[in-house]
């Protein structure tokens, strides 16, 4: 849980999900960077306890989903956010939330938190690596504070294309949904209640990446 800061704050407690399939380091550095006090683990009583609780991924989809299933993190990810505590992906992390990932002619079931299939980018030029610009919607805060032509680093090459959830209830927020271009669109980030992510890499897209996670930690 949150912790005292010399000043008298409070430090929220991110726990990155050790699963085998993230780039862990990188992103305690970032979280910590951003404010969190982080620790990296699969334990689950910790996983679940935490303020938040961040979701990496790179590799295959049908790979992670096998490594976050044998951590129990499928249980993790479901009983966070059935008690609304905040859980954020990234990257593959990130395209695991969908209900499906195809690569190689390979179909998976991911976590089925957003409908929608995460498949081949349809660009030219794959895989989409280096700096890119998103679109964000309006009232997002995922992004808020960070300049309309903000950069930041994708490595990837599958990516879902369609956005096919809405909220019709008034009562609920509808997802905010940012996206970018390689090739055509693609689901860059999304904010829905609980549950964040990002298709690029925050950890490795310096300033503008650090206040990313910022925000998030604000939520928390």
């Amino acid at each position: 849980m949150s912790t005292p800061t010399p000043a008298g704050g409070t430090r929220k407690k991110v726990v990155v999900f050790d699963y085998g399939f993230g780039n862990v380091r990188s992103a305690e550095r970032a979280l910590v960077r951003a404010g969190a006090d982080v620790e990296i683990t699969r334990d689950y009583d910790k996983a679940m306890n935490a303020d938040g609780l961040l979701v990496p991924g790179v590799g295959a989809f049908a790979a992670c989903m096998r490594g976050l299933k044998e951590a129990r993190g499928d249980w993790v990810v479901g009983r966070r956010l059935a008690g609304g505590r905040p859980v954020m992906g990234i990257c593959v992390g990130m395209q695991i939330l969908f209900a499906r990932g195809i690569e190689h002619g390979e179909e998976a079931e991911g976590l089925d938190e957003w409908p929608g299939t995460v498949g081949p980018l349809q660009a030219d030029v794959v895989p989409h690596m280096g700096w890119n610009t998103v679109d964000v919607p309006a009232g997002s805060e995922l992004f808020a504070g960070l300049d309309p032509d903000a950069r930041f680093y994708f490595v990837h090459s599958y990516a879902v294309h369609d956005w096919t959830l809405e909220s019709h209830n008034p009562a609920l927020t509808a997802p905010k949904v940012t996206w970018s271009t390689h090739g055509k669109p693609f689901v860059a980030a999304v904010e829905n209640g609980a549950l964040w992510a990002t298709q690029f890499h925050p950890e490795k897209s310096g300033d503008a990446g650090a206040q990313l996670l910022t925000n998030w930690i604000g939520t928390l």
